[in-house]
């Protein structure tokens, strides 16, 4: 057998002879006959410049006639098909250039002598050369094109080709089963075209073609199984890799990496299962790809790209069962495409729609019938579409949405499907010039009436071959052949479908019904099949059964139903049934059946104890379905301090939300939210801020006259609150019946300060992070017009009277200041209620923080009385327990006391004459400030200082006024609340109660209430003494203390109702 001639392509890249020349030689040839008779050697025949001595069947003793000179101009010599087994026979030629020994029996490379420097090609096609050796190809420096294929090559070794020109080499059908590393690296610079088939190569070693120039490369019939990545780096100019007919079951990711202008790759003939980028990768200028006949089953998504540039793609023969909406991502330039003699049973919609270029579609022998039965506009977006071939798909109708968008179609096979009915303009979208279909199953009805002329005006009846199979007066008849008026419609003989399965919500877990009923008037048995998102399913529990009609015409209901028990995520999807009888299916609606499951939370948030400035961190997580969507609440709310201040960090696909320099402010209730269509759910965290104690506002020394009333303030921050104590020029401080605390210690209030009285006051706070002080220097200066000496037992009465009407009008501020506080907190808490989502007030505070501090209004606040400071050393404002007052040592004088007239200008000053100071009233300044000024000033030094015994009811409730009011003092936590309330809001309801101010040094404005005349010069009328017989208290000091007590405040009680009356 010849070997088969080099390609046109090949001839190009060798340029070995010009087809001018070839002619000029044979017409001299032809012209001159005798001119080289007489030169051509015996056995042969010279057609310059071919001299051919082939198929002589001669050893080689025969040709040493051949060992002179060669005929003139001879360029190529042919010794095919002889007996050769050696060749030593040396030639004299000039111009000899090819030389052809095919078909021999030799077993080493052959030697011409001085022509065999001159030679481009040498073929040696089908002889027994065993192996190849380098030396003897030390003679050929020229050679361009060596064909060795059909040989008893075993193996190619690194020292097997010198370095040389060649371009074209074929290695094709030897035994090599072993390819060592760099056999080819001598060729590198010249090689255009390696040809390895019909070997035994069984494993390529990477990067063992180092061949920039090579341009073609076949390994067909092979023994490849697997190709592993890298194999082809070096090949940076190959157009062209064909390996068909290998067993190849696995090219792993990068096995084409480095093939950057490869244009055609043939997988043919493999056991390839699926397509996936991972062995595409580096494909980027690849236009044809054919993988038919393998074992693909399925389509990466994201498969093609890397090679979006393909124009051909065959994937017929393979095992495609689906093609998924992504199967073709990337393919815009693709224009081509064959599916054919696949078992395609679904197409996603939509799957074509990035093909906007694709000319052919080949879809033979699959199962895809519900494409064109279905209204699924299975083919939309193949704009570009001219000829779609969907013989043997087993299609019994056509609906008229089968092939809309199909505006550029001119060629259809629809041959080998039993197509029994066509829907009207069902091909009004296309411009078909040809239509191929043969069918005898037509259901020749009033339907089809329009069929019969479209063909006829479209001229496709000479190119069709259809029958009747129903009615049975008509089957078998041409369409072609039937009279208009017969297309009648007595009866529905395909299925009808009366009710469709309806869409459907469910939570997990639940069971669902989908029901679908049809009628037929055929006596037919009919069936269904139930599908989800176009596929069958199977090994489901459905429900058929068939009822008979007689009203308005016989008739059968077939009613199916599908029972879908405890549905879970995975049977989600659109339902639909079909129902199919002799003549054919119809398809109902689809059904979206949607699965959702309530959150539940993966991780939730953790209550956080953190200092000021370093990096909050709340996790949160949750599962649901469909995904719960996470967002997060501060104290019910949406405002979030570091949101605004840009320190709030949250992770789209992350669990954690992060809060940046934390700030006190950021101290409340973080509330993660979990919500989906079902439902939702929330999580509280507690973030605490930790931070050392701090002055809020600056120590300010103080300097008062001699029997005035100091009030030191030392406002203290920090979280946890801080503890304050107080001591007096750095030594503990004593604390007499004058000394009184308020607001935790923050206030320490010195009643008829004396000159002993001034000195260095330090406050202390400490919390758990630390400790601050601070330093009040208080001067005390003497009053020269204060007569001290004036009081007398006679104004006792006076003084009484006095008392009474302050009580009765610090009871009415007291009492209307209560209920303007009332109608505040009222008010903020409706608010608070209004805004807040989840539960926010149900807080757990730290042990160290009084509990009337808290801001959340469901606390206790102070009661009435004063007790030890915590640290022992001095007396503070204490709520009384068990309804007992705890009370100081009484060590005061018992002395009147009366007010210092030439003082009044400066305050409310307490002295021992009976003269006082009137009230006066100055504009709103500060809260702390007014409150605190306005109670001590309501406190006169008679309550306390005179008569302590009869006077300790007094005392106590004036006290407890004191603390109520200065208990309203925000703590941090209240500050951040009251921050969340506008300033008019404040301004409005939180300052509009009567504020009293007594001393006039602080620098206090005066409330803006207008003086009562009533109070001016008061004149009460005190009742003689009245008699009460004195207990026994020999036995119980304490119970007669009690009834001492109880005697006084009845006494008072019965003063003060007369000084009323009397005024």
């Amino acid at each position: 057998m010849a070997p088969a001639p080099l390609g046109g392509l090949e001839e190009q890249l060798l340029g070995c002879r010009s087809a001018p020349l070839w002619r000029l030689l044979f017409l001299v040839q032809a012209v001159l006959p005798a001119a080289g008779a007489g030169l051509c050697p015996a056995h042969c025949s010279c057609r310059i410049p071919v001299l051919d001595c082939s198929r002589r069947k001669l050893p080689a003793p025969a040709w040493r006639a051949l060992s002179g000179s060669l005929p003139p101009d001879t360029a190529s010599l042919d010794l095919s098909h002889n007996r050769l087994s050696n060749w030593n026979i040396s030639l004299e030629s000039q111009t000899l250039q090819e030389v052809k020994m095919n078909y021999n029996e030799l077993t080493e490379i052959p030697y011409f002598g001085e022509p065999s420097s001159n030679i481009t090609l040498l073929s040696l096609v089908h002889n027994l050369i065993p192996e190849i050796n380098a030396e003897a190809f030390q003679f050929y420096p020229a050679l361009e094109s060596l064909d060795l294929s059909s040989n008893v090559i075993s193996e190619i070794k690194t020292s097997s080709f010198p370095r040389m020109q060649l371009k074209y080499l074929n290695l094709s059908n030897n035994r090599i089963s072993t390819l060592e590393a760099g056999c080819f690296d001598n060729l590198s610079s010249s090689l255009l075209v390696v040809k390895l088939n019909r070997n035994r190569i069984s494993m390529i070693p990477p990067k063992i073609f180092k061949l920039p120039h090579l341009q073609f490369l076949e390994l067909k019939r092979n023994r490849i199984k697997i190709v592993e990545g890298l194999t082809f780096q070096g090949l940076d100019s190959l157009r062209s890799l064909k390996m068909q007919r290998n067993g190849i079951s696995k090219l792993k990711d990068g096995a084409f990496f480095g093939l950057n202008n490869m244009e055609e790759l043939e997988l043919e003939h493999n056991n390839l299962t699926w397509v996936h980028k991972g062995w595409l990768y580096g494909l980027r200028m690849l236009q044809q790809l054919y993988v038919s006949q393998n074992a693909i089953e399925r389509i990466s998504p994201d498969a093609w790209e890397f090679c979006q540039r393909l124009s051909e793609l065959d994937l017929s023969y393979n095992q495609l069962t689906r093609l998924d909406e992504s199967a073709f991502v990337g393919l815009s330039l693709l224009e081509r495409l064959n599916l054919g003699d696949n078992r395609v049973t679904h197409i996603a919609d939509g799957v074509f729609r990035f093909l906007s270029n694709l000319q052919t579609l080949d879809l033979r022998n699959n199962e895809i019938s519900w494409a064109i039965e279905d209204a699924s506009e299975a083919f939309a977006g193949l704009t570009s579409l001219t000829k779609l071939i969907l013989q043997g798909n087993q299609i019994k109708s056509i609906t008229k949405k089968a092939f809309i968008g199909l505006e550029s179609l001119e060629h259809l096979d629809l041959n080998n499907n039993a197509v029994m009915s066509i829907q009207e303009n069902a091909f009004s979208q296309t411009h078909l010039k040809e239509l191929i279909l043969n069918t005898s199953s037509l259901l020749c009805d009033c339907h089809l009436k329009w069929f019969l002329k479209w063909l006829v005006d479209n001229n496709f009846h000479h190119s069709v071959n259809v029958s009747c199979a129903h009615p049975e007066w008509l089957a078998g008849q041409s369409i072609l052949n039937v009279d208009m008026k017969d297309f009648v419609c007595d009866d529905f003989l395909k299925p009808q479908i009366k009710t469709h399965p309806e869409t459907t919500v469910a939570l997990r877990g639940m069971n669902v019904t989908l029901t679908c009923t049809a009628m037929s008037s055929s006596d037919s048995p009919m069936s269904t099949v139930w599908r989800k998102d176009s596929e069958i399913l199977y090994d489901v529990d459905i429900e058929n059964f068939v009822r008979y009609w007689q009203q308005a015409g016989a008739a059968l209901e077939y009613t199916s139903i599908l029972h879908l028990i405890n549905v879970n995520f995975t049977d989600e999807g659109k339902y639909q049934c079909i129902v199919t009888n002799h003549f054919g299916s119809n398809y109902s609606q689809k059904a979206k059946l949607t699965v959702n499951e309530m959150p539940s939370f993966l991780k939730t948030p953790m209550d956080l104890t953190i200092r000021t400035g370093a990096m909050a961190r709340l996790e949160c997580a949750a599962e649901g379905h469909p995904a719960p969507q996470i967002s997060w609440q501060k104290d019910g709310g949406t405002d979030f301090p570091a949101a605004r201040e840009r320190r709030m960090h949250v992770m789209p696909e992350d669990d954690v939300f992060f809060i940046a320099n934390v700030k006190i402010e950021d101290m409340g209730v973080y509330s993660c939210m979990a919500q989906n269509i079902a439902g939702g759910l929330s999580a509280n965290a507690s973030l605490t801020v930790l931070e050392t104690p701090s002055f809020i506002r600056p120590l300010e020394d103080k300097t008062i006259t001699r029997g005035e009333t100091a009030v030191l303030q030392c406002i203290a921050g920090g979280s946890p609150a801080p503890r304050l104590n107080w001591t007096k020029d750095d030594g503990p401080l004593l604390v007499t019946e004058r000394h009184f605390f308020a607001a935790a210690n923050q206030l320490l209030i010195i009643v008829d300060a004396g000159l002993e009285d001034a000195g260095k006051y330090t406050c202390i706070m400490s919390n758990t992070l630390g400790t601050e002080r601070g330093h009040i220097y208080l001067n005390v200066i003497s009053s020269p017009n204060c007569d001290s000496s004036q009081g007398s037992v006679g104004h006792e009465d006076d003084g009484w009277t006095t008392v009474g009407i302050v009580i009765i009008v610090v009871v009415c501020c007291v009492v209307g200041t209560s209920l303007i506080w009332v109608i505040v907190i009222y008010h903020m808490r409706r608010k608070s209620e209004d805004y807040s989502i989840t539960n926010t007030e149900e807080l757990n505070l730290p042990a160290d923080i009084p509990s009337y501090l808290s801001s959340q209004g469901t606390l206790s606040e102070p009661q009435e009385g004063y007790s030890n400071s915590e640290a022992g050393s001095h007396q503070q404002l204490m709520p009384p327990a068990n309804g007992y007052i705890h009370k100081g040592s009484d060590v005061g004088g018992t002395g009147p006391r009366v007010m210092c007239s030439d003082c009044c200008e400066s305050a409310n000053v307490y002295s021992r004459t009976r003269e006082y100071c009137p009230y006066t009233y100055v504009a709103e300044e500060d809260v702390l400030d007014q409150t605190l000024s306005s109670l001590v000033g309501q406190v006169p030094k008679e309550a306390y200082l005179t008569h302590p015994p009869q006077d300790a009811a007094v005392l106590e409730s004036l006290i407890a006024s004191v603390d109520r009011e200065l208990s309203a003092f925000p703590t941090n936590h209240e500050r951040m609340n009251e921050k969340r309330l506008p300033s008019s809001q404040m301004n409005s309801e939180a300052l509009q109660h009567p504020l009293w101010n007594v001393n006039r040094d602080l620098g206090l404005p005066h409330p803006p209430f207008s003086q009562q005349p009533g109070f001016d010069s008061p004149q009460l009328h005190q009742k003689e003494g009245l008699a009460e017989s004195e207990p026994d208290c020999s036995s119980s000091p304490v119970s007669c203390h009690r009834l001492h007590d109880h005697a006084v405040s009845s006494r008072r009680t019965r003063d003060i109702q007369n000084c009323t009356e009397g005024t």
